[in-house]
């Protein structure tokens, strides 16, 4: 029997040629829109858009995992060694056929080669971005290493995409994918907000705070993503109890093996319920601390005047979008639009909060400055008068 290879890079050309396709239009619409612009302005918008587009990548990226269409083409980065389901329609036909509701079918496989035809498109808009602020490094405000390093970082996404597929949704791939994603659009936030040149004035304890928070919200995102990708959000059916009891029976050293396969444990056995249960009620536990943590700090923001309050506002609205979106997938059974909902919340969280303590750095960088072109006034002013 013929098996296929799980790493064919022979349609590696034609997905970076529809790559270069699929940015031609993002860039034109950039380049029409600012073509009489300052470098700077040309490149926040592109950053913007890129930021937009990665978004949505994320967002599809769970409706890809949600759909089980990860598996959709089983090798990469093509499928069945083609560029598109259109030149694998005979073994994707054959596989479906043997099994009509197993990883392989035409639906699955059009998911999965979208979703690697968007990445391909964001990263080659990366890589115009890092290219551009090499060219422009002495007109911009923030060094051509940021978006360098973006570019590798968007690098090592598709090296676990590739995983992704090759190990056959190992959960700790999966979760480092969906991080990897998260951290890339952290990535292009702050960059944006930098090429924006906002500022917004917290004081040492408030920004400690964010700081406090959005660690807090990453190790929430992580529990998150070890939740979904463990298939473990209806390990507990009922709320706010689970099972009825408010400590049901967990198993927490199973549920949290980190290298192991899917549904499996170390020794070869298969994942106990008592260890979904454990991996459902550590993410519902932590979420009240993180709620309680944003409705907090946002008040806090809000009592610091007008110029807080549409990041107070945000946070709030983040916290009752996830709270909402989360219960819906316990009470309604995991319905796919609540199941990507809270994967948007959570990724909108995190760029509201990167946007939030890149501004405070960018006030904290100002007032510096500020103070390091006095002293030399200040000591000339003493020589002055000795």
């Amino acid at each position: 029997m013929e098996t296929q290879a799980l790493y064919d890079l022979t349609p590696i050309a034609r997905l970076a040629l529809l790559g270069i396709v699929i940015a031609l239009g993002p860039l034109a619409w950039v380049w029409l829109r600012n073509r009489h612009a300052a470098p700077s302005v040309r490149l926040a918008a592109l950053t913007a858009l890129t930021l937009f587009l990665t978004f949505d990548l994320v967002v599809f990226g769970a409706f890809t995992r949600l759909t089980d269409s990860g598996l959709g083409c089983p090798d990469w980065p093509g499928c069945y060694g083609a560029a598109s389901p259109v030149g694998a329609r005979a073994e994707i036909t054959a596989a479906q056929t043997a099994m009509p509701t197993g990883p392989v079918t035409h639906k699955k496989a059009w998911i999965e080669m979208i979703h690697r035809y968007l990445a391909t498109g964001v990263g080659v808009l990366i890589m115009v971005m890092a290219i551009t602020s090499w060219l422009e490094r002495r007109r911009l405000a923030l060094s051509p290493w940021w978006a360098t390093a973006t570019l590798v970082w968007v690098c090592v996404q598709g090296a676990f995409g590739a995983l992704t597929v090759t190990m056959k949704l190992y959960p700790a791939v999966v979760t480092a994918h969906l991080l990897g994603g998260l951290c890339l659009l952290a990535l292009l936030a702050a960059q944006h907000q930098v090429y924006r040149a906002r500022q917004l004035v917290l004081s040492r304890g408030m920004h400690r705070l964010a700081w406090g928070l959005f660690m807090l919200l990453w190790l929430q995102i992580a529990l998150g993503g070890w939740v979904s990708t463990n298939y473990a959000v209806l390990a507990c059916p009922d709320f706010p109890t689970c099972h009825g009891q408010w400590w049901p029976a967990m198993d927490f050293h199973q549920g949290f093996q980190i290298a192991r396969p899917l549904g499996e444990r170390r020794d070869g056995g298969y994942l106990t319920f008592d260890a979904l249960t454990a991996i459902h009620y550590t993410h519902r536990l932590a979420a009240y601390v993180v709620l309680a943590a944003l409705v907090g700090y946002a008040a806090a923001l809000w009592r610091r005047g007008a110029a807080h309050r549409r990041y107070a506002g945000w946070l709030l609205g983040g916290a009752l979008w996830q709270f909402v979106s989360g219960l819906s997938n316990v009470v309604l059974g995991w319905p796919l639009v609540a199941a990507l909902a809270h994967t948007a919340g959570a990724a909108g969280l995190v760029i509201v909060l990167t946007a939030l303590l890149t501004q405070a750095h960018q006030a904290r960088r100002a007032v510096t400055a500020a103070h390091a072109s006095m002293v030399p006034l200040s000591s000339a002013s003493g020589r002055t008068a000795s």
